[in-house]
């Protein structure tokens, strides 16, 4: 079975920006319910941090929101050239960076982000030492996942079974207590409400694992309604 932090892996599958903005674009038109961004938004503005720092920024949307709303200066880093230049077109300071040796000094942010990638790092306990080494006494890690049951009916549907997550919401606080003295949870639920079958087609076709899923894909009418249940981890040193 494939591995989600398999680096040839998510390296092809962040090459390019399409996938992420199919995924993107269903959660936006067919979300009914909370945004876990929003919420992973409200965590870092209620800090009031003067610098900070996202990890694996794809195309650049957090972090722009951050720097647009909020006093604070911001840095982007991704794996990803193709999403770093994306990320500076919207004005961002967005660099090349891996979580796992962050070219920046000790103590160098308020606020750290890592939204829905953490479950790609190859070593996510170096990442978390990296993340914690860069962030200051009162600094703040927040960190977006997902659940083992997140989409399970669109899923289901397909005929497909998920890889285990190495970071999700049944396992982030014991891994973030490895590094962390203080993890906060917030679970945020919603449903995506597809239309049509070839809307359920075209977020199978974005996914990492699209080349596992048995094909053809099944046809239907009418919408189906998928579970979205994201989590946010707030992790301080």
């Amino acid at each position: 079975m494939m591995r989600l932090n398999d680096p040839e892996l998510v390296r092809r599958q962040y090459a390019q920006e399409h996938g992420l903005a199919v995924r993107r674009d269903s959660q936006l038109r067919f979300r009914e319910g909370p945004d876990a961004f929003d919420v992973a938004f409200e965590a870092v503005a209620e800090a009031e941090p003067r610098r900070v720092l996202e990890v694996g920024c794809g195309m650049g949307n957090f972090a722009e929101r951050v720097a647009r709303t909020t006093s604070a200066d911001v840095v982007a880093t991704d794996l990803s050239p193709r999403m770093v230049e994306i990320a500076r077109e919207r004005g961002l300071d967005a660099r090349v960076a891996d979580v796992e040796e962050l070219p920046f000094e000790d103590g160098e942010f308020d606020c750290a982000v890592a939204n829905a990638m953490l479950y790609h790092v190859e070593n996510l306990d170096r990442a978390l030492v990296e993340l914690k080494r860069v962030l200051g006494p009162s600094g703040r890690l927040v960190a977006v996942t997902i659940s083992a049951e997140h989409m399970a009916e669109l899923w289901e549907l397909v005929g497909y079974r998920l890889p285990e997550r190495p970071f999700s919401r049944e396992n982030g606080a014991e891994c973030l207590a490895r590094h962390f003295a203080e993890v906060r949870r917030e679970d945020v639920d919603a449903e995506l409400v597809f239309p049509d079958a070839s809307s359920v087609h075209d977020y199978v076709d974005s996914t990492i694992f699209s080349d596992e899923v048995p094909r053809p894909l099944p046809d239907f009418q009418g919408p189906f309604r998928s579970g979205v249940r994201a989590t946010v981890f707030v992790a301080a040193p």
